[in-house]
């Protein structure tokens, strides 16, 4: 990852993930995405919007008299950034620990243990 962009916040991300999900979107159709979850008060999610335009995470479209927003950066770029961070700073920078502690942590199915496997197979035959 080229320059660190800002880590979001728990409030952030699920905006983003809204954002991912729905593509480009006004505040208002992203505070009522998020209230079918929880009650969120419309000012409070133009806020955080324009914390994150700020921040650089969001890119506003002025355009037309009903702001967009959409997401700076790509749902994998966000996460590669965030486990990064959460594996330099939760397990010193060691994967090994990391899974191990994801795969105890809870339950893994089936399919999630052979789609891990396919992973692990096709690194060790780079």
């Amino acid at each position: 990852l080229p320059t660190m962009s800002p880590k979001p916040t728990e409030a952030e991300l699920n905006i983003l993930r809204v954002l991912w999900s729905r593509g480009p979107s006004t505040v208002r159709e992203i505070a009522d995405t998020l209230n079918r979850d929880r009650e969120v008060g419309y000012t409070t999610v133009l806020k955080l919007m324009q914390i994150m335009t700020e921040k650089g995470l969001l890119l506003r479209d002025e355009s037309n008299r009903t702001h967009i927003y959409r997401p700076k950066f790509s749902e994998e770029r966000t996460l590669q950034q965030l486990m990064k961070d959460l594996l330099d700073r939760a397990f010193g920078g060691s994967a090994q620990k990391l899974v191990m502690q994801a795969l105890s942590a809870k339950k893994t199915s089936r399919k999630e243990l052979d789609e891990i496997q396919k992973l692990i197979d096709s690194m060790k035959g780079e």
